[in-house]
């Protein structure tokens, strides 16, 4: 595994310090089990940026969105 120095401001790092002394835990296991949970949080994200067409199509819904094009409403989709 490589190492990477993570920026963490002095007051955070304090007290992350603290509750993993408290815990009896490392902090690069607490920072591991954190990017983990954010990971597994955003893997539908990922998913979806994975596939080309969703790529598109969430790039011409922003361009629309800057453009100010009138979307359609819910019940227009569901019809």
């Amino acid at each position: 595994m490589t190492t990477t120095t993570v920026r963490i401001p002095e007051e955070k790092r304090d007290t992350l310090k603290i509750l993993a002394s408290v815990e009896k835990r490392d902090i690069k296991e607490i920072l591991s089990e954190l990017i983990e949970e954010y990971i597994e949080r955003h893997k539908e994200t990922l998913e979806l940026l994975s596939r080309p067409e969703w790529v598109e199509k969430i790039k011409k819904g922003k361009e629309e969105v800057e453009k100010r094009i009138k979307g359609k409403a819910l019940r227009e989709l569901e019809g």
